[in-house]
């Protein structure tokens, strides 16, 4: 019988007794339950295990800011030998030299969601840059040119805050717009209504915000509403999570770039597994983006 071990947050959620089988831990940057992001690359790790036959054990820190939680998790796991490893790393610096460990003890490594700074490891996952500049192109095509826009980042110390961060800079600033502020949120919704609020205050005539997630983006709706200004300056999130797309429908947020994460979740377990066995892969896995806006908001929810 296969086994499948789901922990979060380093707690026992359940688990099913097995015969040995190889095992594949996937260490996430932050917890499935509250983020449906993280919850869909689980929810593709453990189809992939299960069609596998293998063990999985999925790993979290509380909060995508708790690096040390990542690395002791990582470190224990290393004990128990695991098998392979996909790990999104909090902090990609930090986390160098526990992903240094494993594959000196043979474990079969891929970086997924964000690139860390191991040399030769694969690398699955959105091209974020890319992606953030579908989300400035869309907001330079619905706004006037010269008009003031604004940037909430997510964490800039990681690979993925800092490229959505460039590529929206950089599209936004291309096309002629003036982007009058540039704030971390750390993906986190409610630190995002604080950033934005303060935002608004100091510029009022805002007519556009990219948020770098749309746990974020949400927090900017919030702020938005409370300043009676929904409506009038333009939100694009992404990610294009459920409650996104419902924001989508309904008129407050404009767009999300949608990545894959259900897909990043399969290939993480079975590229890591083709690493432990000596096959070799490409570089990057490009799980692709796609624009949300209205017209096809439906098929995210």
């Amino acid at each position: 019988m296969k086994k499948i071990l789901v922990l979060a947050g380093g707690l026992f959620l359940s688990t099913a007794l097995a015969a040995h089988s190889e095992t594949v831990l996937l260490s996430m940057k932050g917890p499935g339950s509250g983020n449906p992001f993280w919850a869909a690359v689980q929810a593709g790790a453990e189809e992939k295990a299960k069609e596998l036959g293998v063990t999985l054990v999925v790993l979290a820190p509380p909060e995508e800011s708790d690096v040390q939680s990542q690395i002791n998790q990582v470190e224990y796991q290393l004990t128990k030998k695991i098998d392979a490893m996909a790990i999104a790393p909090t902090d990609p610096n930090a986390l160098k030299p526990v992903v240094e460990a494993a594959k000196k003890q043979g474990v079969g490594v891929v970086f997924v969601d964000t690139k860390g700074l191991n040399e030769g490891v694969t690398f699955i996952g959105t091209n974020n840059e890319v992606g953030a500049a579908l989300a400035a192109d869309y907001i330079c095509k619905n706004i006037a040119k010269g008009s003031e826009v604004a940037i909430l980042q997510g964490i800039i110390t990681q690979s993925t805050g800092q490229a959505r961060a460039d590529g929206s800079k950089k599209g936004l600033t291309a096309c002629g717009l003036n982007v009058v502020a540039e704030q971390p949120a750390d993906w986190d919704t409610a630190k995002a209504q604080s950033a934005m609020e303060n935002i608004i205050t100091g510029h009022p005539n805002l007519k556009a915000v990219f948020a770098s997630n749309d746990n974020m983006a949400l927090g900017v709706v919030q702020a938005l509403k409370s300043a009676n200004m929904l409506g009038k300056v333009m939100v694009v999130g992404f990610d294009a999570n459920p409650n996104a797309a419902a924001s989508i429908l309904a008129g407050e947020m404009s767009a999300s770039v949608a990545q894959n994460p259900k897909n990043m979740g399969r290939l993480g377990v079975e590229n890591a597994l083709k690493v432990k066995h000596g096959e070799k892969i490409a570089a990057v896995l490009d799980t692709g983006t796609v624009l949300v806006t209205k017209e096809n908001a439906a098929n995210y929810k």
